[in-house]
Parts: structure tokens; C-alpha cells; sequence
């Protein structure tokens, strides 16, 4: 066989490889919309209030997803984005089944409504009001403290580092004056926030400015990305810690954190085997198994927001992202 037969074979292996990928991703995602698109609205159906899971993480990949089928998104979305629009009433929600974290529940709502605003779904006048008040929440020393304990973040507690990470998305967007305090307390916080496992890695890469040029801000972005990129499993998964078997909820949030920095072999092959272990463990549903602590519980809050989760990574990585 000539080299030049070789290589032409090499070449069509290759794209045969990139396309399954590309494939597989596009399946992976539309699955996944499809499940968020049934679950999403059934919430308040059946239980005749709003789930910061349900209308909060899982809206947020919905609308990030938005492309894949526009039409069933947006019959989906429609009732979840009259609730967003309106941030008064969320002080009112009914209690979901006993759980009653309205500080995370704030948050939740707020960065999806951040995102409805982006898109024209939402008033902006209601981001402004929702800014104001989740900065309310916001401790002395610069975090949102959304669990009274010490235990690692997880879909429905999110942790200290990912919650304020979250709670930035809604302030920066505000574009609020009244709110730049309480944006810098909470850099000053992640900056120099512990590294105890994966969910505060990612929070610190996701609530730093990754434009930024001030030295102790680029510092902790890089001890961040460091702790993700040394921790990453030989699988392509994340754990909450890397003696911890890999679960889909920190895997997600590994790829959205890597995917705040620039470019380059080793953040591209992370993330692209970060992806491929999210599309080996989801479920034929679309939906992916709930990241618990400790792990193996039955959780449909999990489960939504743990698909959510991974849903949006899929859809915010890949190839041109």
C-alpha cells in the first residue's frame, strides 16, 4: 500500500470520527431537549408552583439550547418566562415538598431570567429588580450562603463558590451601580476561596472575569484551571474529587469552567473528553443520572437539575463554541 493511499485512509478515518462525534453530540442534546421540554412546564402543572430546578437550572439549558427545536423550547418556556418576569413573587412561592432554600432559589431564578432577558423574553426592568434583590443575600465577607453545612456543592445546593458564581451572572447583567459593591466583595471572596473540590474550582473560573488583566483575579483563574485539568478522570468524567468515581453534575460544570479560557490543545481535549463521557452516560430518556451526596440516592430535583446541568455544557461547547 502506497503512503498515499495511507494517509488518504488516515484522513477518511479521521472525519469519520469527527462526524460520529459531532453526531452523537447533536443526539446527546436533542434527547436531552426533548425530556426538559416534557418536564420543565409539568412542574406547575402538577404541583401548582415553580421548582427553582425545573424553571430555574433546566429553563437555562432549555433557552441555551434553543436552537435544536425552537418551536417545542419555546411552547415550553412560555408559562416558565411570565414567572421569571415577575422576581416579587418568587418571595412568595409555595414551599416545594418541605424544601424551602429561597436565598438558592433566588439565584436559580435570576440567572434564568439573566438569560430570558438576553434573548428579549423578560423585561429588563425585571433584572434590575431581581439584582437587587439576590445582592440583598449576599454575606459580609462576599458569598451567597445557600447551605448551612460544609458539604461539597451539588445540584440542589450548588456551594458557596458556584452559588456566588451564579448570583454574578444576574449582578453583572443588571448593569447596576447600586450592585457594583456587592460585585467586587464577591470577587475578592473567589479569589481567595478554597479549592476544596471540583463545583469551587468551577465557580472560581465561572465567577472571575476571564478578561480580566488584575493579577490576583488571573492567579486564582489559573490555580482553578490547574486543580480541573489535573483532576480530570482517565474517562473523560470529573468527580467531586478525583478519588471520587466521576459523576455527570461535576463533569458538566468542569467543561463550562474550562470553556472560559482561551483556546488551545489541552482545554480542547478536555473538554472534548469531558463530552464524550457526558454522551456515554445518558440515559435513552434524554435525561442523565442525578449527581447526589452521597451518590446512588433517587432525587427527580436531582435529576432535573443534574440534566440541566449537562445539557447546557453540551450545548455551550463543541466544536466553534
Amino acid at each position: 500500500m502506497t503512503r498515499a493511499l495511507h494517509l488518504a485512509l488516515a484522513l477518511s478515518l479521521l472525519a469519520a470520527v469527527v462526524l460520529h462525534s459531532q453526531q452523537s453530540a447533536e443526539d446527546a442534546t436533542a434527547r436531552a431537549v426533548k425530556y426538559l421540554a416534557r418536564e420543565v412546564p409539568r412542574w406547575h402543572t402538577d404541583e401548582g408552583c415553580y421548582s427553582c430546578h425545573n424553571n430555574g437550572d433546566a429553563a437555562r439549558a432549555l433557552m441555551a439550547a434553543s436552537a435544536t427545536d425552537p418551536a417545542a423550547i419555546g411552547v415550553a418556556l412560555a408559562d416558565t418566562f411570565k414567572w421569571l418576569a415577575d422576581p416579587p413573587a418568587w418571595n412568595r412561592a409555595v414551599v416545594n415538598r418541605g424544601v424551602d432554600n429561597k436565598i438558592l432559589a433566588r439565584i436559580q431564578f435570576a440567572a434564568a431570567l439573566t438569560d430570558a432577558v438576553a434573548r428579549g423574553d423578560a423585561p429588563a426592568a425585571a433584572l434590575a429588580a431581581a439584582a437587587d434583590m439576590v445582592a440583598a443575600d449576599q454575606e459580609a465577607d462576599g458569598f451567597w450562603r445557600v447551605d448551612t453545612g460544609d458539604n461539597v456543592g451539588s445540584p440542589v445546593t450548588y456551594g458557596a463558590a458556584l452559588a456566588t458564581a451564579m448570583a454574578l451572572k444576574a449582578l453583572v447583567a443588571s448593569e447596576r451601580a447600586a450592585v457594583a459593591p456587592a460585585i467586587a466583595r464577591a470577587h475578592g471572596w473567589l479569589i481567595r476561596a478554597p479549592l476544596r473540590a471540583v463545583p469551587d474550582a468551577a465557580g472560581v473560573l465561572l465567577g472571575l472575569p476571564r478578561a480580566s488583566t488584575d493579577d490576583a483575579k488571573v492567579g486564582a483563574r489559573r490555580r482553578a484551571a490547574d486543580k480541573l485539568f489535573a483532576e480530570q478522570s482517565a474517562r473523560g468524567g470529573w468527580g467531586p474529587f478525583p478519588t471520587v468515581a466521576a459523576e455527570p453534575f461535576d463533569t458538566a460544570l468542569a467543561i463550562l469552567a474550562l470553556q472560559t479560557l482561551a483556546a488551545g490543545p489541552a482545554r480542547d481535549r478536555a473538554i472534548a473528553s469531558g463530552r464524550a463521557w457526558l454522551h456515554s452516560t445518558q440515559y435513552a430518556d434524554g435525561s442523565w443520572p442525578e449527581t447526589t451526596r452521597p451518590a446512588g440516592q433517587v432525587s427527580y430535583a436531582q435529576s432535573i437539575s443534574t440534566t440541566g446541568w449537562c445539557l447546557l455544557a453540551l450545548s455551550e461547547s463543541g466544536p466553534g463554541r
